[in-house]
């Protein structure tokens, strides 16, 4: 077992600390709302930190689930960051989506000062975190990956190393370009069975089956029917997700052109006033 830092208890995070804990790692968070890790704290034991140094001091892994490039900055660098609380050969893993712009970054940075840097985002939504089976796609050193991956798996289905830093990121926006491909195609076939005069769960427990089934599907289509999106990965983040992924392309010469729809598709939910809403929220823009 490990003595492990925590930052960020946000619906991602605070689970993933929570199964740290019961796997019997010694787990120290740190949140920026203090009474989110009051509460955790409350719930699991362990101990809370008032800054990210301090949360970081004598942690043999320092992981993070903060909100985008400038937060994961904040959470890093400066005095109070965790890299002036961590000891030559502790590993910093990331679960944060952003750039692999900054990853590479602070992966430059944390080897200057003798520490592993692992870039490690997620996917499974806020179910996979509670249920600990997330999937994380991982780039950095294999030598700091290695040891850091027996932690990781407290609330991992697959963890795998990919490339080099950066590398998890990358593998980060694939999976957001599927999901938003998937989504809007979802959302179509829905709505165009609701004007077809179709029963659309009878239609999905059929097609489901075959050759068009996706999580997405199984899990999304009840919801999207009954038109309920108070829950799960809010459009607000997917259009930050977005963003990386269509800048990034223009970075690297690729072309996102059902990506670039899906995102202005979603700046239509956003001003709906549905920036909060799960991403399968996608079906309003086709009510009517």
């Amino acid at each position: 077992m490990a003595r492990v830092a925590f930052l960020g208890l946000g619906v991602m995070g605070g689970p993933m600390a929570g199964h740290l804990h019961r796997a019997g790692h010694e787990v120290t968070v740190y949140n920026r709302t203090a009474a989110r890790a009051g509460a955790w704290i409350g719930q699991h034991g362990g101990r809370a930190a008032p800054t990210p140094a301090e949360a970081a001091r004598g942690a043999e892994f320092v992981l993070a689930c903060v909100g985008n490039d400038d937060d994961l900055r904040s959470v890093c660098l400066g005095d109070h960051g965790a890299f002036a609380g961590m000891a030559p050969g502790a590993v910093f893993v990331d679960h944060t989506t952003v750039s692999a712009k900054v990853t590479r970054d602070l992966h430059a940075r944390a080897g200057a000062a003798g520490l592993g840097f692992i870039d490690a985002p997620v996917s499974g939504g806020q179910a996979g975190a509670e249920n600990g089976v997330l999937s994380v796609m991982c780039g950095g050193d294999a030598g700091p990956y290695a040891r850091a991956e027996p932690v990781i798996a407290a609330y991992a289905r697959i963890c795998r190393l990919l490339g080099g830093s950066g590398a998890g990121q990358l593998a980060k926006m694939m999976n957001q370009i599927c999901i938003a491909g998937l989504v809007q195609g979802l959302a179509e076939a829905l709505a165009f069975g609701r004007k077809a005069g179709l029963d659309g769960a009878a239609v999905v427990e059929v097609i489901s089956q075959g050759a068009a089934g996706s999580w997405q599907m199984v899990n999304r289509h009840t919801t999207m029917l009954d038109d309920r999106f108070d829950f799960g990965f809010a459009v607000d983040w997917m259009r930050k997700d977005l963003g990386i992924c269509l800048d990034t392309a223009q970075e690297v010469g690729a072309r996102l052109p059902v990506t670039a729809l899906v995102d202005q598709f979603y700046g239509d939910v956003q001003a709906m006033g549905g920036g909060r809403w799960d991403t399968s929220s996608l079906i309003r823009r086709l009510k009517g």
